[in-house]
C-alpha cells in the first residue's frame, strides 16, 4: 500500500514540471512564433494602396530566409512612429499621475472613516469588471456630449487615468493591509511627525506594491485598445488603433516586428523590476 502511494506521488512529482512546460508553450508559443517570423525575409509582395508605408506579404508564414527588413520599415513609417509617439507619450503622463492619485485614494481609504466610503470601496472595485465597450461609450458622450470637448490627446490621457486608478487603488490598499502598524507608531513615538513617518516609514513600505501597480498600470494603459478607439480625435491615433488599422488590408509582417520590439520591451521592465527589488533587499 505504501509503496502504491509512494510510486504514485512519485510519478505526480515528475508529471508536474512537464505539466508546467506545457502550460509554458501554450502560453507563450505564439509569442515565439512571432518574433521569430518577425526576422522572416520577404517573398512575393503584393502592393496595397492603403495610405500607409507598408507593404502585405501574401504567403508570411512561409520561411524565405532571415532578414531585418521589417524593422527597417518601422522606422519608415511615419504614420507608425507617430501612433507609437501618441502611445508614449499618453502612457508615459498618465500612469505617473495614477500612481499618485490611486496611492493618495489608497491611503484615504485605509486610514480615515468618512461616509460614504463603503460605496467609493464598491463603485472602485466595479470599475474593474465593467466592459471597456460600456467604459469607452461613455466616456465618449461624456467628452461631446457634456464637457462638449474635441476629441484628442487630452481625453486619451483623462480616460487612461480614470482607468487606471482603480487598479492602482486596489493593489496599494492591498499592500497597506499586511502593513504591521506599530513601525508608524514606533517612528512617532520616537518624535517624528505624520509627513515624516510616511515619508521615511510608510512610503518605503508601500514601493513594492506602487512598483507593482506601475508595472500592471503601464502594460494596461499602452495597450489599451477599446477605449482610446471611442475617446481619439484626428491627430491622435495610439499604436494600438495603428495596428487595427493595418490588419483590415492584411496581416503585414511589419506587425511580427513591432510586437517583437513591444515584447522586448515589456521583459525589460519586468526584469528591470525585478532587479531593482533584488538590490534593494540585498
Amino acid at each position: 500500500m505504501k509503496r502504491n502511494i509512494l510510486s504514485r506521488l512519485s510519478f505526480r512529482g515528475k508529471s508536474l514540471p512537464i505539466f508546467v512546460f506545457l502550460v509554458f508553450m501554450v502560453t507563450y508559443a505564439p509569442l515565439i512564433v512571432m518574433m521569430i517570423y518577425s526576422f522572416n525575409s520577404p517573398g512575393h509582395k503584393v502592393q496595397i494602396d492603403s495610405g500607409y508605408a507598408h507593404e502585405y506579404i501574401r504567403a508570411s508564414e512561409k520561411w524565405n530566409g532571415f532578414s531585418s527588413l521589417w524593422y527597417k520599415r518601422i522606422l519608415s513609417d511615419k504614420h507608425l512612429l507617430r501612433a507609437l509617439g501618441v502611445s508614449i507619450i499618453v502612457t508615459f503622463t498618465a500612469v505617473p499621475v495614477s500612481i499618485v492619485i490611486g496611492t493618495m485614494t489608497a491611503f484615504a481609504l485605509y486610514r480615515f472613516k468618512f461616509w460614504g466610503k463603503w460605496v467609493f470601496e464598491q463603485t472602485l472595485l466595479s470599475t474593474l469588471l465593467i466592459p471597456e465597450v460600456v467604459i469607452g461609450i461613455s466616456l465618449l458622450l461624456f467628452f461631446v456630449g457634456f464637457l462638449q470637448i474635441k476629441l484628442g490627446i487630452k481625453t486619451i490621457f483623462i480616460s487612461h487615468v480614470a482607468f487606471t486608478i482603480p487598479l492602482v487603488t486596489l493593489v496599494v490598499i492591498a499592500r497597506m493591509q499586511r502593513m504591521d502598524p506599530t513601525l508608524e507608531e514606533a517612528a512617532m513615538d520616537l518624535g517624528a511627525d505624520e509627513i515624516a513617518t510616511f515619508r521615511k516609514v510608510t512610503l518605503p513600505l508601500l514601493m513594492p506594491a506602487i512598483l507593482a501597480a506601475t508595472l500592471l498600470a503601464f502594460p494596461w494603459s499602452f495597450n489599451d485598445f477599446v477605449i482610446s478607439y471611442f475617446v481619439a480625435g484626428p491627430g491622435s491615433t495610439t499604436l494600438p488603433i495603428y495596428i487595427y488599422s493595418m490588419l483590415k488590408v492584411g496581416v503585414s509582417p511589419v506587425v511580427n516586428a513591432l510586437g517583437t520590439v513591444i515584447v522586448l520591451f515589456s521583459l525589460i521592465l519586468v526584469l528591470g523590476a525585478s532587479l531593482m527589488q533584488r538590490l534593494r533587499k540585498g
